[in-house]
């Protein structure tokens, strides 16, 4: 018969699982007391404010002369003469080429020689009809008579009149027959070497060669359409400001031209190729420092969005979900937030949305904090969104704000 108590050996046993159990119970309760005591993580934090943001647009451009003039041939003949050295300096006006001056002079003796004739012929029948008349009137000579005093009159007019015309005709060819620059500027290679037959004209055989004008100088660039529609929403909204935009160019050596210039031509349509928008600036250009065809990078400035946001780089936390910043909310409790960014300023980013003013986020350890949980929270050290003269980033969409 067993007994109630049970053997030794049982309630050893038993003995030791119990004892387990209480050392085990009480393992939990130590950790958990230790993890209730753990404070909340210490974290930087600023408010996040608005002001008035400088922003400026850089894009690719390239140079022009105001003014690239073809000259052409207007008379036809032997080209005789270039009088210009290739990449000179021209003055308007200045002698460029000669075609066959001689001919043309010797044409416009002719005419003039035709004019003599034709003058002296209507001389003559003027002369005629001024006898004519009062004996017509006097009934001493007949209707014909008169009649054919006053034709020979009129035609003999005509005849001067026509020869006049040759004359000024002749005289033209004349002066085309020496080629002169329709601007000042420098004159490019010849197209046409002396000796050729020059053929008025024509599109290749009458073009001599090329006037450039380089002050000023343009430069040409182009804006992306959704750029363009997106600045063009802000000056609606009243969000994006200016006081003038001025124009800087840079060129491909990193030299900076030192006048500005000013925006003088923005197109209305978009190119259907591209999909941007065509603009140009103009450059005063004295001393011709600048030259045509030049790849530049074109930077516009004067302008300011209105009430912007920046936030520090170092408070941006990018996930799988995108640019996240941790907000700290009611109760100093962190939240995890997305947020649209713009272009960088500096060691800040321009923010389009997702955080409002007055808000505070976490610039400093921002991985400690757990999303609904409390922060303790203490001024951050970064330096307060600091901005730089210009706004930094390149590319032909940098600048931009929604």
């Amino acid at each position: 018969m067993k007994s109630p108590v049970g053997t030794p050996l049982s309630l050893m046993v038993s003995v030791c699982t119990l004892f387990a159990l209480l050392l085990v119970g009480g393992c939990k309760s130590e950790e958990k007391g230790r993890t209730a005591s753990l404070p909340p993580p210490l974290v930087g934090v600023m408010t996040v404010e608005e002001r008035n943001v400088p922003v400026s647009f850089t894009y690719a451009g390239q140079t022009e002369g105001s003014r690239a003039v073809e000259v052409r041939a207007q008379v036809s003949g032997i080209l005789m003469r270039r009088a210009y050295d290739e990449g000179q300096y021209v003055k308007q006006g200045q002698l460029l080429f000669e075609i066959e001056p001689d001919t043309y002079r010797a044409a416009l003796r002719q005419a003039n020689g035709v004019m003599e004739q034709a003058q002296a012929k209507f001389t003559q029948a003027r002369q005629n009809l001024n006898r004519v008349l009062p004996l017509y009137k006097k009934n001493a000579v007949s209707q014909k008579d008169r009649d054919d005093a006053q034709a020979a009159y009129d035609s003999a007019k005509a005849d001067l009149d026509s020869a006049k015309a040759a004359v000024s005709e002749a005289e033209i060819k004349l002066s085309h027959a020496y080629v002169t620059a329709p601007v000042a500027g420098f004159a490019s290679r010849e197209y046409r070497t002396v000796g050729n037959l020059i053929t008025a004209g024509s599109q290749d055989g009458s073009l001599l060669t090329v006037v450039n004008q380089n002050d000023p100088i343009y430069a040409n660039f182009a804006i992306p359409s959704p750029q363009f529609m997106r600045l063009r929403a802000l000056q609606e909204q009243g969000r994006l400001k200016s006081d003038g935009t001025v124009a800087e160019i840079t060129l491909a050596d990193g030299t900076v031209y030192q006048t500005k210039g000013v925006i003088t031509f923005i197109d209305k349509q978009v190119n259907t190729n591209t999909s941007v928008v065509a603009a140009r600036a103009e450059f005063v250009n004295p001393d011709l420092f600048v030259l045509p065809g030049q790849f530049v990078r074109v930077t516009l400035s004067g302008m300011e969005l209105v009430n912007a946001i920046l936030i520090p780089q170092q408070a941006v936390i990018q996930t799988q979900k995108g640019s996240m910043v941790v907000v700290v909310g009611e109760g100093d409790k962190a939240e995890m937030r997305p947020v649209d960014l713009g272009d960088n300023y500096g060691d800040s980013f321009l923010l389009n949305k997702g955080v409002k003013a007055g808000e505070r986020i976490v610039v400093e350890g921002g991985n400690k904090a757990v999303p609904g949980q409390p922060v303790r929270i203490q001024q951050a050290s970064v330096q307060d969104a600091k901005l730089p003269d210009q706004p930094v980033g390149t590319g032909s969409d940098s600048g931009k704000a929604e």
